[in-house]
């Protein structure tokens, strides 16, 4: 309360890169296990990657500590840009009065999620590419083989122009949409259940935390085929016009895993995401609550 929507902007992206820094981690090992066997059925594939702990050890093994990191850069300016619109258009949504409304926190959170993911696209493209590189004994999906951040906006640019920029971003408004639509429905009641149970204190972040970890299973049960279907759409190999080798949209990408990979196969990473969830969720709103406050 009392912070005008544009300090929201530049508090979200500052507490949307603070946790950032301590969970990229998990979004290396979410974006290998997503790539790992792509369009191939169950069984028919060699699996560098075999659940969370194993695959960040296989990480490890391949491109050393360093490697837990890969993205980085790309992964902080894709948090600056998202969260700091998404706080931005939600912090508005409130100060209009909107979220009163039955419905118009989801409605609102589901908006500023949206708007914020088509901002912040252009980042999450470079983010993915450059967190499925590794060596090729241990490779999944296509290499791209940027050499920096900078090289990979260079290249995807030159390439396929401003539009190639925003490729894949028809996975990545929804997956954004209903996962901040999910957080927002399910966050608060649950960090109230665990109150209720008398698990941790009441306003304590423990109780916080342990809210986020119980919210995280319905936005990771609602999300996670979002994320496979935004991470195989941004990282497929593209013709020279632009156009996807493997996948021709949204549908088509639902499709080809569903038939060839089963239902299944847009639940990969759901470990990864699920651990993510929690603690991300949780120490965004524990560092823009910090920034707020001073």
């Amino acid at each position: 309360g009392g912070v005008p929507p544009l300090a929201d902007l530049v508090l979200g992206a500052a507490a949307g890169c603070l946790a950032c820094v301590l969970t990229n981690p998990l979004e290396v090992v979410k974006t290998r296990l997503q790539l790992q066997g792509e369009l191939r059925r169950p069984g028919t594939y060699p699996r560098p990657y075999r659940g969370v702990l194993r695959a960040a050890g296989a990480v490890c093994r391949a491109d050393g500590l360093r490697g837990l990191q890969q993205g980085l850069a790309a992964g902080l300016l894709y948090q600056g840009l998202m969260n700091g619109v998404r706080f931005y258009c939600y912090s508005r949504a409130e100060e209009a009065g909107w979220t009163r409304y039955p419905g118009g926190t989801v409605a609102a959170g589901a908006v500023a999620g949206a708007v914020g993911a088509f901002v912040g696209s252009p980042a999450y493209l470079v983010k993915t590419h450059l967190q499925a590189q590794t060596l090729a004994a241990v490779a999944v999906g296509h290499q791209h083989n940027h050499e920096s951040i900078s090289g990979a906006f260079k290249s995807i640019y030159k390439q396929h122009g401003v539009a190639g920029l925003w490729r894949g971003v028809t996975g990545a408004v929804p997956r954004v949409a209903v996962g901040s639509a999910a957080q927002l429905a399910t966050f608060a009641s649950a960090k109230d259940w665990v109150c209720e149970r008398q698990w941790f204190g009441e306003g304590s972040w423990a109780a916080v935390l342990a809210g986020g970890m119980v919210s995280g299973v319905a936005v990771a049960v609602t999300m996670t085929p979002f994320d496979v279907i935004s991470t195989r759409l941004y990282n497929q190999p593209v013709d020279a016009d632009g156009t996807g080798k493997l996948y021709r949209g949204f549908l088509d990408c639902i499709l080809q895993i569903s038939s060839k990979e089963g239902l299944l196969g847009l639940y990969k990473g759901i470990g990864a995401v699920y651990l993510r969830l929690g603690p991300h969720t949780v120490l965004s709103l524990f560092f823009w609550d910090e920034l707020r406050k001073m």
